[in-house]
């Protein structure tokens, strides 16, 4: 999930407790603008004991903290609701049972409408594709959402949402509106039809707030994280849909933490899964309705296992890459362990991203929005100019048969043959390419700094856990049991 990144000087919110009551401890670095707001402002007291500014806590006082100093620092109250973590022992587990069934129904499965670029007489479009249905093509050509094109005889639709919001019109409950890859949209408007479409809309259906997807687009988060929260918030909405969205607006904290208590409980969500319903239903109660005084600290986040990545030898590495005789699918396999790539920078590289004479890969919008540069291996770049002679890419460096980039799906399922044939008996993922490339310039003595920066790792902790896999110094260490 994208960060975001101010230059703004921050005020941290600490708890404090003193005669038996809870109070705020405010802490900042030093700024004689922070301490003069801090003084005229009145929310908060010079404590001689403690020697810093202190205040009663209270959502009124956190409320008042935040107006004061809008435009002058970030209030910052992290530490203040600091989450429970649980540290379960050993032993058995009796899961909990939870009170909400599963509050979004899915309609049966429709048939897919698809939508992809198209240049006609120098203006883009989107065609329509879909494979022949009867139902389909009488609404298409009775509707007013699309033209039919002669030369390309297919259906197409201009690039503006309101034609898309005719086409979601003249489809629903018919068909289900896919987007290529390569089809950006900025309305969220139009993304929140697109992706509630498959959702059974039953009396009372509470639709995610516009406000909350504009919010998050605004911040700069990338769309797959917005997607993500949108489902999570419109299950939560769902879920007391009874009380209607005004009383959910004023929920108190209770109300929230209950029903992420009761999942964690049930033991039927992973701990990604809860971890990131809490994000998503602080960020809707707390960024979105301003309601930064609501506490939600009581939500018991399930520690998460720290498990070591499958990383493959060279030798099994070497027999995956080799199991096929399809140029482009050897190449792609080689670009994720050369390189140290995700699926998704794989396939979001361009041809003008191979820098033959710096020996470089560019990765543009990499995970959290981060371009860097990465190796590219000689034995690659032969590969890829054999497969560029091969398939004349247009734009991208891997299209599919219909043109378009690649799907993630495809390098999957790619991986998975390879891995069957070469006889490696071991569950691996395309993800493991990227691990294996990592441990192995480890064990070769290549600095961690430099494999941080390779992998696109925002803090060396994160590269710090293939110190964990690597053999790399441990040959020269003689077990004490072999000196008995």
């Amino acid at each position: 999930m994208y960060q975001q990144t101010t230059s703004a000087p921050v005020l941290y919110l600490n708890p404090l407790e003193h005669a038996g009551k809870p109070f705020i401890r405010i802490w900042h670095k030093p700024n004689p603008r922070i301490s003069r707001r801090l003084k005229e402002c009145g929310a908060a007291k010079y404590s001689k004991t403690y020697k810093c500014y202190v205040a009663q806590r209270t959502p009124q006082t956190v409320e008042r903290l935040h107006q004061a100093f809008q435009g002058i620092a970030l209030v910052d109250t992290r530490y203040l609701n600091r989450p429970r973590r649980l540290r379960p022992d050993l032993g058995a587990t009796v899961k909990g049972e939870s009170r909400h069934a599963e509050p979004l129904g899915k309609l049966p499965d429709l048939p897919v409408v698809r939508l992809q670029p198209l240049l006609h007489q120098g203006k883009e479009v989107l065609q329509v594709s879909f494979a022949y249905d009867a139902g389909i093509y009488r609404k298409l050509k009775a509707g007013d959402s699309c033209v039919w094109l002669p030369e390309e005889r297919c259906f197409a639709l201009g690039t503006g949402s309101g034609e898309m919001h005719r086409l979601l019109d003249c489809l629903e409950s018919t068909a289900c509106v896919w987007l290529a890859g390569t089809v950006k949209v900025k309305d969220m408007a139009v993304m929140r039809r697109l992706w509630e479409q498959t959702y059974r809309k039953d009396v009372g259906y509470l639709t995610c707030p516009l406000a909350y997807l504009e919010k998050l687009q605004l911040l700069n988060y990338s769309l797959s994280t917005i997607r993500t929260y949108h489902s999570l918030l419109v299950r939560f909405l769902n879920t007391h849909r009874e009380q209607g969205l005004e009383e959910i607006n004023a929920f108190a904290s209770e109300e929230v933490n209950r029903y992420h208590r009761q999942m964690v409980q049930s033991q039927a969500y992973s701990f990604s899964f809860v971890n990131q319903s809490i994000n998503a239903v602080k960020f809707y109660f707390q960024r979105v309705l301003g309601r930064h005084g609501l506490d939600l600290s009581q939500v018991e986040r399930p520690g998460k296992a720290e498990r070591l990545p499958t990383v493959l030898s060279k030798e099994e590495v070497a027999k995956i890459l080799s199991a096929t005789q399809n140029l482009k699918h050897r190449c792609l396999l080689q670009l994720l362990y050369a390189g140290g790539l995700r699926i998704g920078e794989v396939i979001n590289l361009r041809i003008t991203d191979v820098q033959k004479e710096r020996n470089l890969l560019l990765i543009r919008g990499g995970k959290g929005q981060k371009d860097r540069t990465t190796l590219l291996s000689k034995k690659l770049l032969e590969s890829l100019r054999a497969y560029y002679r091969e398939h004349r890419p247009k734009v991208w460096l891997f299209e599919g048969p219909q043109g378009g980039q690649y799907t993630a799906d495809s390098i999957r399922h790619v991986f998975n043959a390879c891995l069957s044939k070469s006889g490696v008996e071991r569950k691996a993922t395309p993800h493991s390419l990227r691990h294996s490339f990592a441990t192995h310039l480890l064990e070769q003595g290549t600095d961690l700094r430099y494999i941080q920066a390779l992998l696109g790792h925002r803090s060396s902790k994160t590269t710090e856990i293939y110190t964990h896999i690597t053999s790399h110094g441990l040959q020269g260490i003689t077990s004490p049991l072999d000196n008995l």
